[in-house]
């Protein structure tokens, strides 16, 4: 499988091509050369950068798909079409599915499930049995089966006792904790962030103190056990400035944000349109500012889609009553270029920095090198919508508008989809 792909601007800071104009040779899923003005050989596709990028191959720390159990909502073969359309060559999938992810017999079953795939599928154990919070799942045994972290998928734990032992007991074995941040008793019924704006709707809000509480709970965990953890999804200013300190102070924190957070705001909820119900819910253009410049200065270490597909009965339905969550996959890429990001820094947060937190090697853009990467056009402009989702699921409310910024070709597995 031979391919040719000329006049593309490389990204990748370890090339020694980044941000040269070049043509790329791939052959046999190996990329052979890099160079100049190269000429097409007998058999081979050619594919034309036209003021594209090439970049490592992205990768999703935060994706929900409903295989096992709740494959009406996605499948793994839509959920990875979906990826791949979005630019994605490798996804970290989380554990709340039916049955839950809980053990290594799950984990096998998820990677048996992905094999032959363009998209790397990388599945997250549980850490706590049914995600209740209450007892340790088999996290060791699904460490050795291939999980490469572990989550209770969106669900904060609340007990401070569980939460120190779980960081105890995965430090013995290199295990990672993703950590949901949300103080559950201060958020209560509230379903949207607590603002001025959110009151005039006659909404009750979240206030941004119930995930910073629990931000620094985490963190004072994390100091005391010396051990790491990740929290997932942030989303407030205030958590910004605690994790930067705390990097700061040498603890082991890593966090990641959803790319919509770095665009949506609670302004958009004046509608009541339940695609924009959301956890953590939309905050203020504040914290958008706050978000991006944590991205900016290195205290925010990826970009993650928070990918949550839902039936239409699901999310049709009045706002209080709707299950959170949008699907993102393939509106990752527009909504980073619309925060403002350029594509050095879109590469660093969405390719390489995901697969270094998850101690997953990273590709390269380099004579000799396994081929996985992506093509994208930061001004190419398209439509999202029915025709162009290749998600199971229409839950956003980017649906049937026109996005800036298209992923074109994706290369990994000696396999390549173009779009």
């Amino acid at each position: 499988m031979s391919l040719l792909i000329k006049g593309i601007t490389i990204a990748d800071a370890c090339s020694e091509f980044n941000g040269k104009t070049c043509d790329v040779r791939v052959d046999k899923g190996t990329i052979v050369e890099i160079g100049k003005n190269l000429e097409l050989q007998k058999s081979e596709t050619v594919f034309e950068g036209n003021g594209a990028v090439l970049s490592p191959g992205f990768f999703d720390l935060n994706c929900v798909f409903g295989d096992p159990g709740l494959e009406t909502k996605e499948d793994i073969q839509t959920g990875t079409a979906a990826a791949a359309a979005g630019g994605f060559t490798g996804i970290a999938v989380m554990p709340n599915t039916k049955p839950v992810v809980q053990n290594k017999g799950e984990v096998e079953y998820i990677l048996n499930r992905a094999k032959g795939n363009l998209v790397d599928i990388h599945p997250i154990g549980a850490i706590s049995q049914n995600l209740e919070g209450k007892e340790l799942a088999e996290m060791f045994d699904m460490k050795q089966a291939g999980a490469v972290a572990f989550a209770d998928a969106g669900k904060a734990i609340a007990d401070d006792g569980f939460m120190s032992r779980a960081l105890q007991y995965a430090l013995g074995f290199d295990g990672l904790l993703f950590t949901h941040p949300e103080n559950k008793a201060l958020v209560g019924k509230a379903q949207v962030n607590e603002s001025k704006t959110t009151i005039l709707l006659g909404m009750k809000g979240a206030p941004a103190l119930a995930e910073e509480l629990q931000v620094s709970r985490d963190i004072f965990l994390a100091q005391y056990h010396n051990a790491p953890v990740h929290i997932s999804n942030i989303s407030t200013s205030g958590s910004v400035a605690l994790i930067k300190k705390a990097k700061k102070d040498g603890i082991k924190v890593t966090c990641d944000v959803a790319a919509h957070q770095l665009v949506f705001t609670e302004e958009l909820l004046n509608d009541f349109d339940s695609n924009y119900k959301v956890k953590p819910p939309l905050r203020s253009k504040a914290d958008n500012k706050a978000l991006i410049a944590g991205l900016k200065d290195g205290t925010i270490d990826a970009i993650s889609s928070q990918h949550r597909p839902h039936e239409i009965e699901f999310k049709n339905v009045e706002f209080e009553a709707a299950n959170y969550g949008i699907i993102t996959l393939q509106t990752v890429l527009p909504l980073l270029l619309q925060a403002g990001l350029d594509a050095a820094l879109i590469v660093e947060k969405l390719a390489v920095a995901p697969r270094n937190l998850l101690k997953l090697e990273v590709p390269k853009i380099k004579v000799g090198a396994i081929a996985n990467f992506t093509v994208f056009n930061p001004s190419k402009e398209w439509i999202f919508n029915s025709e162009t989702n290749k998600s199971k699921s229409s839950n956003s409310p980017l649906f049937n508008t026109k996005l800036i910024g298209k992923v074109e070709l994706v290369y990994n597995n000696n396999q390549y989809q173009i779009f």
